[in-house]
């Protein structure tokens, strides 16, 4: 099958040919961008997102509740939905929040998740 020949970058002042999409690698989008904010996320304020932090924080000992390990002295945990929002799990109880290391829990969790939601949607499995 014929390919259509290689076109130039979308942005009007890049004089580069595209390679994904319709942009050039200098200016592809930056995942999640704008999406960082928990009250853009998920309509709650940052500091009502710490203080649940506090309170996870103190129930499980500051340890990952994904490996049971502490953060090393140069590390922070972050806060994490043990079931995922898009799941079906909920946004603030306690009983769906827990403390997760960033690498490599966190990675792994967020890869099994991706799978699942992509599994979903191309409707495998059901």
């Amino acid at each position: 099958m014929p390919t259509a020949p290689p076109s130039r970058c979308t942005d009007p002042e890049c004089h580069e040919l595209a390679t994904k999409g319709a942009r050039c690698d200098a200016h592809q989008p930056i995942a999640w961008r704008g999406r960082d904010d928990k009250a853009g996320r998920y309509g709650i304020s940052s500091g009502a997102w710490r203080a649940l932090k506090r309170r996870v924080s103190r129930r499980d000992n500051g340890c990952c509740y994904y490996c049971g390990g502490e953060p090393d002295e140069d590390e922070t945990l972050h806060l994490d939905h043990i079931t995922p929002v898009a799941e079906g799990g909920a946004i603030t109880d306690l009983a769906n929040l827990g403390l997760i290391h960033a690498e490599p829990c966190h990675a792994d969790k967020s890869k099994r998740e991706a799978l699942r939601g992509n599994q979903r949607r191309r409707g495998v499995g059901q």
